[in-house]
């Protein structure tokens, strides 16, 4: 009876606000005096929501032939705009790149002030160009790349360690998860580019308990959650990945700052790794334009985000490859012969031999093309009003995201 009573309200909260909200969008929508792209008709209160299936950017896709290089959808009551061609993304990124340089930030983004201190989150400013400038031209350059090869050589070795061992044990006809390995050997090579140690080891509590937490986040954030799409339903959330995600988030917060702490301890008894966490700690602003020195909170975070960015997208691309490759078995002995003969029978395969296999780099591309690992990347939000092919493209609240 209690959870009758609880139903109706809050369906009554629902009803009334749809219908405050339905009738504040008529009331505006006259006075949006500007030429928008074209779009499918919504339902009432839901928009588009119900029309893009569980795999929206191929049903967007479908609807190019339709509406053309750029369509405009509301998502509940979120207005979007979605990009649909190499030319309108072209032009999105060569010539307006300033105008959506921001993103749009997700309930569970917000948990914690995670986005202010997120690379790919954070506003366009002094603070995120600092962190792009650490990236590019410090991490992922040449020589550290060269130069951290014999890290990824021993997380792949153990990797194929683990396959081996976990085959042994099972039967004939059972299978074998791969991509969760793959996973694993992500984790622990992020551990040993970020913090000089492996994460998912029998003696490492912290990093098994990192682990879970990480996982957990992971989880939340890639819920499509109601409260984005109805924001006058956030205090209630529905699905509860706030409240997780303020657990999960905290955690793996928490146990980042150990690290954090523990290296700092480190260095005051002059030991140096020169990995990605002593770059960052050893990072000098002019304190006018940029930070002088880059804040606890936003170490924690930008570890958490090197782990969230880099190790669901290998697993998931790589399980992908190994499903299509089983579909199209022709497509498997192509892939083995032009192995058997750049790398041959008893070799395994190395870094440098990926430049002489054309065929396994056509598998990864096509592999992206079918199953990208994040479709829509981070959705960006207008900062000033321009106009975009011929549309006009306004700021919030107007025009929420662009996909």
């Amino acid at each position: 009876m209690e959870f009758s009573s609880n139903f109706f309200l809050l369906s009554l909260i629902f009803f009334f606000s749809s219908a405050l909200l339905l009738f504040l969008h008529r009331r505006i929508k006259p006075s949006l005096n500007c030429r928008l792209p074209p779009g499918p008709l919504g339902w009432p209160i839901l928009g588009n929501m119900l029309d893009l299936g569980t795999m929206p950017h191929r049903t967007l896709f479908g609807l190019r032939p339709k509406y053309g290089d750029v369509i405009w959808l509301r998502l509940g009551s979120m207005n979007s705009m979605a990009i649909l061609s190499a030319k309108a993304a072209t032009e999105f990124f060569k010539n307006h790149d300033l105008s959506f340089a921001e993103r749009t930030i997700t309930e569970t983004m917000r948990v914690h002030d995670y986005h202010k201190g997120s690379l790919a989150l954070a506003p366009y400013g002094s603070y995120w160009r600092v962190l792009r400038r650490l990236v590019t031209v410090d991490m992922l350059v040449h020589k550290r790349i060269n130069d951290t090869a014999i890290i990824r050589r021993k997380c792949l070795d153990n990797m194929l360690l683990w396959i081996e061992e976990e085959a042994c044990k099972l039967e004939a006809k059972c299978g074998l998860h791969v991509a969760r390995f793959v996973f694993l050997m992500t984790f622990n090579l992020l551990g040993n580019l970020m913090l000089s140690q492996d994460l998912l080891d029998p003696q490492s509590k912290d990093g098994s308990e990192f682990f879970t937490a990480m996982m957990g986040l992971m989880e939340w954030s890639g819920y499509a959650n109601m409260s984005d799409y109805f924001p006058w339903l956030r205090w209630l959330d529905l699905q509860g990945l706030r409240k997780n995600m303020e657990r999960d988030l905290g955690k793996a917060l928490e146990i980042a700052s150990k690290f954090v702490k523990k290296r700092l301890m480190d260095r005051q008894q002059g030991e140096e790794k020169k990995d990605f966490l002593d770059l960052l700690l050893e990072f000098e602003g002019n304190g006018i334009e940029e930070p002088a020195k880059i804040s606890d909170r936003d170490l924690n975070i930008f570890i958490l985000e090197l782990f969230m960015a880099g190790s669901e997208t290998t697993s998931s691309t790589t399980e992908w490859a190994l499903t299509e490759l089983l579909r199209n078995p022709n497509s498997m002995i192509k892939a083995k012969a032009e192995l058997m003969q750049v790398v041959g029978a008893n070799h395994k395969v190395e870094e440098s031999d990926i430049d002489n296999l054309p065929y396994l780099q056509a598998i990864i591309k096509e592999t992206l093309r079918l199953h990208p690992p994040i479709p829509f990347l981070v959705p960006r939000k207008a900062i000033r009003d321009t106009n975009f092919m011929g549309f006009e493209s306004l700021t919030y609240p107007k025009i929420h995201k662009f996909l």
